[in-house]
């Protein structure tokens, strides 16, 4: 748990919902710092902060009463702090209280009707009636002793439910989620009505405690950081420099598969702007030659992720000689953490990305990553405290293998030019028409295929760019873009007119799923 940054801390235990993350940033909207813990958390452990304020009991997809089915240490409750359980976490306090949770006689999923009975507390200042977002096959049919419901559905009589005298409370609904009327309102009065947070977390206050603890760590050491360009590699290298100055050394690594002019920009940015101490190596034509040949796109990510360890590693070494360089500097954030705690308790873990991924254990550098604490938005308003220009804090996600991965069939220099000049098109024209930030990703494929066309008075037999454009919240799903018809016209125009080897541009209308973002 962390003690930095904050003078008060919400504990969530996490049961396996697709939701806890959602949790957590409902939350920290309100200023109020939280983690995300195991289900196997103590008492113990949490009475060892001094900054508890309250407990979040998270939903899950187990039934209370199943063998195996996750449980809670009891003496939770003696703490004395206020705890909101979350349909299961509702269900977890029933059943571990005395109280009775059975399959439901009609399961409620999706939206329902909350009627609500009370509102003196966690329901304060709320209409009568709203419309809920249910997920639950069981539900609590008795309450434990000194329990009383505070709200209800036509299906299920305890919608919301309270101990007063101990401040417990229930709902069997997701307030977390957007479908939920007046959801963040639900989780603010249990912030700030029921735990008597301030809402004192803020990023300011988060830079200068960053900033305190990378000195504190890294004294007069030097620090060794993967520059990618991307958002959290940029704003931690920035939340470093000001800490540590020209002990720190950014490492930007050309593979041949950027953007158009991305290492003219990384460049500009960071060893003109901010006087970061970047190191770049150019190493287009090393991995072009590892990618010739090479269509399967398993294989293009394995080159591309191994060579670059490798060129890392060499670079590190280099930079060795220097001495002193003990630290290796990552941008990890927040769900990272999670989903590898998550491997310890009920959540599936679906993906973890890291800036610097796979660097062998031999290296030897210990760790840093001063955005571990932090939410992908939450880290986008840090870079706004530290003047990093919005150009980088809003790049849409760009992946690990470059272009590489948008060039279906052979990468190689010519169809590397041909999609780095089209890409560049969508992207100037999104931001002209003002949907960059909207969308959760745009950019063009180069397909495999040639077709027919007519320039001029000639025939033509050339490539097909097809554009993607999703828009998203966390990228495990999306759906397409419906872009207006004049931005779809202009791209394709000048695509079509003004890359050389293009003849035809295609638009993917597919959702995730049953298709995936990226084409490879």
């Amino acid at each position: 748990m962390q003690e930095a940054y904050t003078k008060e801390f919400i504990a969530i235990l996490d049961y396996g919902s697709q939701y806890n993350q959602l949790i957590a940033r409902r939350v920290r909207e309100n200023n109020v710092y939280c983690e995300i813990l195991p289900p196997t958390t103590t008492a113990e452990q949490l009475k060892k902060s001094k900054k508890l304020k309250g407990i979040i009991l998270s939903g899950g997809p187990a039934s209370v009463y199943a063998e195996g089915a996750p449980k809670m240490d009891k003496e939770i409750f003696e703490i004395g702090v206020p705890i909101l359980g979350i349909c299961y976490g509702m269900q977890l306090i029933s059943h571990t209280l005395g109280g009775k949770v059975t399959k439901a006689d009609k399961r409620e999923y999706g939206l329902s009707k909350l009627l609500i009975k009370d509102f003196s507390d966690l329901l304060w200042n709320l209409r009568s009636t709203l419309d809920v977002w249910m997920s639950h096959g069981d539900q609590v049919t008795k309450l434990p002793p000194g329990f009383e419901p505070i709200a209800y559905t036509m299906t299920c009589p305890f919608g919301a439910v309270r101990n007063r005298h101990k401040k417990i409370f229930g709902v069997q609904f997701h307030p977390e989620v957007v479908h939920t009327q007046n959801g963040k309102d639900i989780i603010k009065n249990f912030l700030i009505k029921i735990c008597g947070c301030t809402g004192d977390w803020t990023m300011k206050a988060y830079v200068k405690d960053a900033m305190d603890n990378v000195k504190k760590m890294v004294g007069d050491k030097k620090v060794l950081c993967g520059l990618s360009g991307g958002v959290d590699s940029s704003v931690a290298a920035v939340l470093i420099h000001k800490a540590i100055g020209d002990n720190l050394h950014c490492v930007f690594v050309n593979n041949g598969v950027l953007r158009k002019n991305e290492e003219d920009e990384v460049l500009k940015t960071f060893r003109d702007g901010f006087k970061l101490n970047l190191h770049y190596v150019d190493a287009s034509e090393r991995f072009l030659n590892k990618l010739k040949g090479i269509t399967n796109p398993e294989e293009k990510r394995k080159i591309i992720g191994g060579e670059f360890i490798r060129v890392f590693e060499e670079e590190a070494k280099r930079l060795e000689g220097l001495g002193g360089m003990e630290f290796l500097a990552q941008g990890t954030l927040y769900p990272d953490v999670i989903e590898s705690v998550s491997t310890k308790g009920p959540s599936a873990v679906i993906k973890s990305h890291h800036n610097v991924g796979g660097l062998p254990k031999d290296l030897k550098f210990k760790l840093i990553e001063p955005l571990r604490e932090l939410f992908k938005d939450e880290v986008r308003v840090l870079g706004k405290e530290l003047k990093i220009p919005d150009e980088i804090l809003w790049r849409q996600p760009f992946p690990g293998p470059g272009l590489a991965v948008r060039i279906l069939g052979e990468v190689n220099k010519e169809n590397v030019e041909i999609l780095k000049n089209a890409d560049h098109i969508i992207t100037e024209e999104i931001k002209k028409a003002g949907l960059y930030r909207s969308i959760w990703q745009s950019f063009g494929v180069l397909l495999p295929v040639k077709t027919v066309g007519v320039m001029g008075d000639e025939r033509t037999y050339e490539n097909v760019i097809a554009l993607r454009a999703v828009e998203s919240q966390d990228g495990m799903t999306a759906d397409w873009v419906k872009l207006p018809y004049e931005v779809l016209n202009i791209i394709s125009s000048r695509i079509v007119n003004e890359v050389r080897g293009v003849n035809r541009v295609v638009y993917d209308i597919s959702s995730k799923p049953p298709s995936t973002i990226e084409w490879e």
